[in-house]
């Protein structure tokens, strides 16, 4: 905020910082944490790229009347190779396309062997998989985006440090609550979401965070309501991961 910007200015700026108190210390993630979220980074990249050369193939094909009916895996790659046999346009085109898109899914399929097997060695992962809807890919992204549990003073900061909680406009008579922050982690807060949807949707057992979520998806509909269920789930897998606790666990106990 000075006037003049010189390198004695700036360290005098940074030492009133210090002496006020404003200065927050930042996290240093492991290693371990570190190459964790390399893993995800890089699935989640060849996974988008796969889909898009998906879509590429099927706009290809779609612009001279051929659609393929499989959607994933070998089916699609035996569809279109029979669609475009014996047309020389696209065989030139679609094919090479094709190849890329087969070793991407090999490759897709190489690295989630390795986040399970990460998953399936972490005592913290084995323990957040037991709430219904995470599955290796949620625990192993929320064990490398949160690193040490004990950074966090209350547990539902997990929240808003994920980017799920709503911002907010609040002058004079004014008071308003907008779309959620969308800070930190992307990758994490998708595979909540993800993991929020399969427990409102998909899960077959009773537990009070998939009853509350029902009741909200009345209310303010099942997006609303998938948002919200992932925010709590966040806050619950980082109370888990510090009481050392599995999901229900009380429940059971009561």
């Amino acid at each position: 905020m000075r006037l003049n910007k010189t390198d004695r200015n700036d360290a005098a700026g940074l030492a009133q910082l210090m002496r006020m108190g404003w200065y927050r210390e930042v996290q240093v993630k492991q290693l371990a944490a570190h190459g964790d979220g390399a893993l995800l980074a890089s699935r989640a990249l060849l996974v988008r790229q796969r889909c898009e050369l998906e879509s590429q193939i099927r706009g290809l094909m779609k612009n001279i009347g051929l659609r393929a009916k499989a959607t994933k895996g070998n089916a699609f790659e035996q569809s279109v190779s029979a669609l475009v046999a014996g047309n020389a346009l696209l065989e030139d085109i679609v094919m090479p396309l094709l190849a890329v898109w087969s070793q991407l899914r090999l490759q897709i399929a190489v690295l989630t062997a390795r986040v399970r097997a990460r998953a399936g060695a972490s005592v913290t992962c084995r323990r957040l998989m037991t709430m219904p809807g995470v599955g290796p890919l949620t625990a192993l992204a929320f064990q490398a985006a949160i690193d040490d549990p004990t950074r966090f003073k209350h547990s539902a900061s997990v929240g808003a440090y994920a980017g799920l909680t709503p911002r907010r406009y609040a002058s004079g008579e004014i008071d308003r609550m907008g779309r959620i922050s969308r800070c930190g982690d992307a990758l994490l807060r998708s595979y909540l979401y993800e993991a929020a949807n399969v427990m409102l949707t998909r899960s077959r057992s009773a537990n009070p965070l998939r009853s509350w979520a029902a009741k909200l998806a009345k209310r303010a509909g099942y997006k609303k309501a998938r948002v919200a269920l992932a925010r709590k789930m966040a806050v619950v897998l980082h109370r888990m991961w510090l009481d050392g606790t599995d999901f229900g666990v009380h429940k059971q106990a009561a």
